[in-house]
């Protein structure tokens, strides 16, 4: 854990928290500042700044739990976000999932999708760099 972090110190119990669940390897407490009500966020315990940063063990159980907030909110329909880096909107450098109700078209989260034209032979050369990476 890093000492500056401020989800480390909610880990720790040094900042006060609405822990919903916590494990081993997870933590998850709702967000005091929701885009709706039921926001949550869902963390690993270990430190990272990006989903890359954060072995593949210790990420196990982090979809599992947001199921389990999403249904326990009660929420038909809902939004799971995960943030990498600053131009990605991610704020805290501590790798994070949002679990964000949108009970209506006010609250919850607000995106804008600005699709493009793809060219399928750019996309087919990119697509066999990525697989040949994988």
């Amino acid at each position: 854990m890093a000492t500056s972090c401020i989800f480390c110190k909610i880990i720790k119990g040094e900042i006060p928290s609405f822990k919903l669940f916590e494990s081993e390897r997870v933590f998850a407490f709702l967000d005091i500042q929701p885009l709706s009500l039921g926001h949550a966020l869902v963390i690993p315990k270990h430190h990272g700044a990006k989903l890359a940063d954060i072995p593949d063990e210790q990420l196990a159980e982090i979809m599992p739990v947001a199921k389990k907030i999403a249904v326990a909110t009660g929420s038909k329909d809902y939004n799971i976000l995960q943030n990498n880096g600053r131009i990605a909107h991610q704020i805290v450098d501590h790798v994070h999932f949002h679990v964000i109700p949108k009970p209506n078209q006010e609250e919850g989260l607000g995106i804008t999708w600005p699709a493009q034209e793809t060219n399928m032979d750019k996309l087919k050369e990119y697509f066999n760099e990525v697989k040949a990476k994988m």
